[in-house]
């Protein structure tokens, strides 16, 4: 296929949008939706494969939510109950109107950008507009940090006053002693005075450090649970993986609970990440992984926009302890893949569709040159992203787009799994990087394919070269009942041999025949196994129930699922049955109705490839799947690729030649009613 695409030398001159929302690539509807959903602030579940930009789009949805008044929060100590916290919000950037009607908030900040004057006058560092405002302060930190240089001023004036004290009591111990008051008679007893005295003095001091620290007096510190501070947009805070206390907030175990050595409740106090998304974007992946109580109480603070914080464990005095309601005003964008429905909260899934938008995400886009076009955008904002791998060149980049097709395993696609393309930009960046390439050209990317190989690849691999020492399949010759299958191990890139043997005896019942198949198989390939009596039955006209057939996958420890190993089966019986030989120098693939239709697979490309490392000369495959194979240039025309259409196609390519070939051939195309001339 002729790749038709902007022109570059390198990556370096690809102008990359500012915008999140306009790096997404590929997900067109997705990004409709989501644009709308920001503007109305809905909540949305995506739904997809991973690595297919679902998070990407959560960032870019708080990036395009309206700015509204970002808020801190800050917790106090109630005086009336220590177990109930007093929660007070506050505007984390207040307009110039509202810091000059509160004296307080005027006071506070004009000391504070006095402050920042000075510094800035003595250091003589010039700061920009934008600096200053990504540095600036919110309220909550600013209240805090006037609270605390409060208590230090206190601190500070209670230390003059101890060392004043010490100083009166050297003092008058030589003003005694100079004067003589101080003799044999009084010196014990002036000298325990001014001991009881000292005693009293470090008493007192005592008893004011743990009133402060149990809440008796009115300037205990508040504590700030959510500090918007820098922060300009709407916050974006991703939940993923997080349990109820990380999710929900909680409120620490405090083991010192008596003799006024405990931490005041309100210093205990944890906020969640629910909170930390007010007025901002929550995003959850692999939602179902919540409990189902944490999937309610996250339901219930989406409705209340409130959430009060408490214990999450019953054991910790933690759990005694509830603030007041917390704002918590957040949008939620949940994402998972089509498995994780299942393990939602119905009540949950209601109300982001009641409230919101279900997307389901894209996995490949058609193959075209506009697309091509955001491939590019893709690896130069991959390696602008990395900051440590050189930009790829022109051909470097076609090699990462002929990847994506090979990956789409459909024709004219490109796969949308940018999370692994992405890992094979960064492979193929490191490769130059080792060679102090000052570019990433071709040949990086060709070679950085082989080392960048999934786990299921690389098993794959190890499979075959383990089978050429200790040969399970043939590659040469012919056999009879014995045939080499293709599947694929995980994913559909990683393909492997599947070798199929037959046996058909007589039964061993008299009331019916059996089909027995061995090899761990699981619940569509045992219906696939079942099928193939139906075939035999009806397109060879013999009764099955005269025979008993085996049906035996070799070594296939890792176990089968799928119905793409039907031909092979077919065959493989038939072989058995007739004594036609099967040649071992072909794998087949592909799924088979019980009119002898041969239907599409998945992952052909991963299968072909197995065949080519195996050894194989040629390969069958259902002819709506030939155009979805792609090959890297290294394998193209090391294989022969057989389109079928029918199961007397497979039967006429596959057999060894001979007249009960000819005479099975004739046959089965009368029983499908074709014409024989086709097939002589």
């Amino acid at each position: 296929m002729v790749t038709i695409m902007m022109k570059f030398k390198t990556t370096e001159e690809i102008q990359i949008p500012t915008k999140l929302i306009d790096q997404v690539l590929g997900q067109d509807e997705a990004v409709k939706l989501v644009k709308k959903a920001a503007v109305q602030k809905r909540n949305v579940l995506m739904i997809g494969t991973p690595g297919t930009g679902k998070s990407m789009l959560a960032q870019a949805m708080a990036e395009l939510m309206p700015a509204t008044a970002l808020e801190d929060i800050l917790v106090y100590p109630n005086p009336n109950d220590e177990n109930r916290p007093i929660v007070k919000t506050v505007k984390t950037y207040p307009s110039e109107d509202e810091i000059k009607k509160d004296p307080g908030l005027f006071q506070m900040y004009s000391s504070f950008r006095q402050m920042r004057q000075v510094i800035a006058k003595f250091s003589g560092e010039k700061v920009s507009k934008k600096e200053r405002e990504e540095e600036e302060f919110g309220q909550g930190r600013m209240l805090q940090q006037a609270m605390k240089n409060r208590e230090n001023a206190s601190q500070a004036r209670g230390g003059n006053g101890g060392m004043m004290f010490l100083f009166i009591m050297i003092a008058a111990i030589i003003f005694f002693y100079v004067t003589g008051a101080l003799n044999n008679d009084n010196k014990w007893f002036v000298l325990a005075v001014l001991v009881a005295i000292g005693v009293m003095y470090l008493l007192y001091r005592f008893t004011n450090t743990f009133g402060k620290r149990m809440g008796m007096f009115d300037y205990n510190d508040p504590k700030l649970i959510v500090d918007n501070s820098g922060k300009k947009n709407a916050p974006f805070v991703d939940a993923t993986g997080t349990r109820a206390g990380a999710l929900l907030g909680d409120v620490k175990h405090d083991p010192l609970q008596s003799g006024g050595m405990g931490t005041p409740a309100h210093l205990r106090v944890e906020s969640g990440a629910v909170h930390r998304a007010n007025k901002g974007v929550l995003f959850i992946d692999e939602v179902a992984s919540l409990k189902i109580r944490s999937q309610q109480e996250l339901l219930t603070a989406m409705q209340e926009k409130k959430y009060s914080i408490t214990g999450q464990s019953e054991n910790s005095s933690g759990a005694i302890v509830k603030t007041e309601p917390v704002p918590c005003d957040f949008v939620l964008v949940a994402a998972g893949n089509y498995m994780d429905m299942q393990g939602m909260h119905p009540a949950l899934r209601s109300r982001i569709r009641g409230n919101g938008y279900e997307i389901y995400v894209q996995d490949n886009m058609p193959d075209t040159p506009e697309n091509e076009d955001r491939y590019v955008q893709f690896v130069a904002q991959e390696v602008r992203k990395d900051g440590k791998i050189p930009h790829f060149t022109y051909a470097a980049v076609q090699e990462i787009i002929d990847e994506a097709r090979r990956k789409a395993g459909r024709k004219k696609r490109l796969s949308l799994n940018l999370r692994e393309l992405g890992g094979l930009v960064r492979a193929a960046g490191d490769i130059a990087n080792e060679e102090k390439s000052p570019v990433v050209d071709e040949k990086h990317v060709m070679t950085a394919r082989g080392l960048a190989q999934t786990i299921e690849q690389q098993v794959s691999r190890r499979f075959v070269e383990s089978r050429k020492d200790y040969p399970v399949f043939a590659t040469e010759g012919s056999s009879v009942g014995k045939v080499n299958g293709l599947a694929v191990l995980g994913d559909a890139s990683a393909g492997l041999i599947m070798p199929i043997v037959a046996e058909v005896t007589p039964a061993s019942s008299k009331a019916e025949g059996k089909l027995i198949a061995t090899g761990k198989l699981g619940k569509i390939a045992k219906e696939a196994v079942e099928n193939v009596s139906a075939i035999i039955k009806k397109h060879i006209g013999k009764d099955v129930s005269q025979y008993d057939m085996h049906v035996q996958f070799l070594q296939t420890y890792e176990g089968v699922e799928g119905d793409s190993a039907s031909i092979s089966i077919a065959v493989a019986i038939i072989s058995a049955m007739e004594g036609v030989p099967v040649r071992q120098d072909i794998a087949m693939t592909g799924s088979l109705s019980v009119r002898g239709e041969v239907l599409p697979v998945g992952g052909v490309t991963g299968k072909t490839e197995a065949a080519i490392e195996a050894g194989m000369i040629a390969v069958v495959v259902p002819r709506s799947n030939a155009e979805d194979i792609h090959l890297s240039k290294g394998l193209r025309g090391k294989i022969k690729i057989v389109p079928v259409d029918n199961f007397v196609d497979v039967l006429r390519y596959v057999l060894d030649e001979s007249p009960k070939k000819r005479a099975l051939i004739k046959k089965v195309a009368g029983m499908l009613r074709m014409t024989e001339k086709k097939y002589k």
